[in-house]
């Protein structure tokens, strides 16, 4: 794997849901896969806007010290209520599937958290509901990383610039300085990249022969420990 271009950053910048809990795989599409198993599989073109819908209802509407099982059975609930599936077992299964795999791949990061910390300042760029703080301390990575930037908290999403700045800011550091490691382009690498951020996108293998990236020769990683060799 190649070295990161532009030298040794001071500070790392990671978004959340889909690269710190998951190699590459947003939350919406392992809420399906997991309701696809657990439920049935919905029709995709309904169980979308049900699951972005139950999510928006979240943002500024919980507390912020709600832990991920709860998140995570709110969100099933909404989803369940958009598509009329009812509550109960295999709703349930779903929300407790979700959760165990989520804190199962954060509490595996740990140690390699506190490697990187070890060297750099690190922090949380997502767009979350408000409670970004309380999972990040619950799964035990809090500890590792200078700043969790909760977008309900700032008042601002990814790709905008203001948000990306906020974690910036709190590092004390400039973009010239950071790389910011995402799963989404259009949320991640498009607004790292209009801050002039370098970025690695976090791209699964058998994700399809889309162009990986935004900008031509980005770098891409498979899994989220892969990064390190780019350090080296």
């Amino acid at each position: 794997m190649n070295a990161l271009p532009g030298g040794r950053p001071r500070a790392l910048l990671f978004d959340f849901g889909g690269t710190l809990d998951a190699d590459g795989v947003p939350w919406k599409d392992r809420f399906f896969r997991i309701w696809s198993e657990e439920v049935g599989e919905p029709d995709r073109a309904r169980f979308d806007p049900a699951f972005y819908g139950a999510t928006d209802a979240l943002v500024g509407a919980i507390p912020p010290t709600l832990p991920l099982s709860a998140t995570v059975e709110r969100i099933v609930a909404g989803v369940a209520a958009r598509l009329d599936a009812g509550q109960g077992a295999p709703s349930a299964r779903v929300a407790a599937r979700f959760t165990r795999e989520t804190l199962a791949t954060l509490e595996r990061r740990v140690a390699w958290l506190s490697r990187l910390s070890a060297g750099y300042r690190l922090a949380i760029v997502s767009n979350f509901y408000g409670n970004l703080a309380a999972v990040c301390a619950e799964s035990g990575i809090a500890p590792h990383f200078s700043a969790a930037i909760d977008s309900t908290d700032v008042g601002c999403t990814k790709p905008g610039p203001a948000i990306f700045q906020a974690a910036l800011d709190a590092l004390q550091t400039s973009p010239e300085d950071a790389v910011f490691i995402g799963d989404s382009v259009p949320r991640d690498m498009d607004g790292a990249r209009a801050l002039g951020m370098r970025h690695v996108l976090l791209r699964p293998l058998g994700a399809g022969d889309a162009p990986p990236c935004c900008c031509p020769d980005d770098p891409v990683i498979r899994r989220l420990e892969d990064f390190s060799e780019m350090l080296a």
